[in-house]
């Protein structure tokens, strides 16, 4: 009877040291959709060391930048599935699944970066709710620099975009190409430069970093920086990988997502200024857009407003009322 309770007791001392040892030594993987060398790809990096040394290596963080372990539109739902712990996600992609994740996608809703934050902090009470209400836990979000036109003919108004092949990565920059005439082809950023290198696209929206990461300059002439709007990646965590840490690791992984928040916003800055200039040394012609372009898009911005009003109800008009009051 002794050596029976013996037994039991050292099964149960084996069972919770091995539960210990799993708990401290949590590993998570961070899948993302950009090159290990893009600005967010960088600042995961960072982000994933952080919280390795604040935790004395009781949770590592794997990063897969490049789209190597989920291609881009499969990100999301496999952190939302425990596929991944954690994963960066292009909000605006999402529109469709819930209007608020395209909110920063609304043309020249913003024209600044503080105007991107304040959007953002307005945006944010609700976007942790229904994160949450998806399995997720918002760490961080940062921003892209302002998104412009990339052709290979001059644009001075949006007739000369009418049956183009536009590339679309979002339901904003799909309506988008329909409103000015383009036939929308969807293209992820990982399959860019071979759409852009077969022709398969013609001209398109984005920012001028992956302007700059994919060699734009190598297959298109123009880049007319209308600075359209300034949209975010999100950064998250599965909810329940996130419950399991202790809260001594919750608290240092919240910690290290508000640093690399910081860092983010303040990197795209820096990394706009740096794009632009990579694009004029790799002979790209480079300007602001004529006075035409922009009151055309100008129009288009406001139709895509509107119908993104519809379909976001109550809770799209609190969330804009809440970034009017902080403008």
């Amino acid at each position: 009877m002794q050596r029976r309770t013996f037994v039991a007791a050292a099964t149960l001392a084996t069972g919770l040291s091995l539960a210990a040892g799993a708990q401290a030594q949590a590993k998570w993987d961070l899948p993302s959709a950009y090159p290990a060398f893009n600005f967010h790809s960088q600042n995961i990096a960072q982000f994933a060391k952080d919280v390795e040394a604040a935790t004395g290596g009781a949770l590592k963080i794997t990063a897969h930048p490049g789209a190597s372990l989920f291609k881009a539109p499969e990100i999301k739902r496999a952190v939302q599935g425990g596929q991944a712990q954690a994963g960066e996600f292009f909000m605006v992609s999402f529109q469709n699944e819930w209007p608020l994740f395209g909110l920063d996608g609304l043309p020249f809703l913003v024209n600044s970066y503080d105007e991107a934050f304040k959007l953002y902090q307005a945006q944010k009470p609700a976007l942790e709710k229904k994160l949450d209400q998806q399995g997720l836990v918002l760490l961080y979000a940062v921003a892209w620099p302002p998104q412009g036109i990339y052709t290979n003919k001059p644009v001075n108004s949006a007739a000369d975009l009418k049956g183009m092949k536009w590339r679309v990565y979002s339901p904003t920059t799909a309506r988008i190409g329909e409103l000015v005439g383009a036939q929308p082809v969807t293209v992820q950023e990982a399959e860019l430069s071979q759409a852009l290198a077969t022709g398969v696209i013609e001209g398109l929206i984005t920012s001028s970093a992956t302007g700059a990461d994919n060699k734009l300059f190598e297959t298109m002439k123009y880049y007319y920086n209308v600075q359209a709007w300034i949209p975010k990646n999100a950064v998250v965590a599965n909810k329940r990988a996130f419950s399991r840490l202790d809260k001594a690791q919750q608290e240092a992984v919240l910690k290290a997502a508000a640093a690399a928040e910081e860092r983010g916003w303040k990197a795209s800055r820096e990394v706009d200024d740096q794009s632009i200039a990579k694009l004029k040394a790799g002979g790209m012609t480079v300007e602001p857009g004529s006075t035409q372009l922009k009151a055309d898009l100008a129009k288009v911005g406001e139709t895509v407003l509107k119908e993104w009003m519809e379909k976001a109800g109550a809770e799209g008009q609190s969330v804009m009322d809440a970034f009017k009051a902080a403008k």
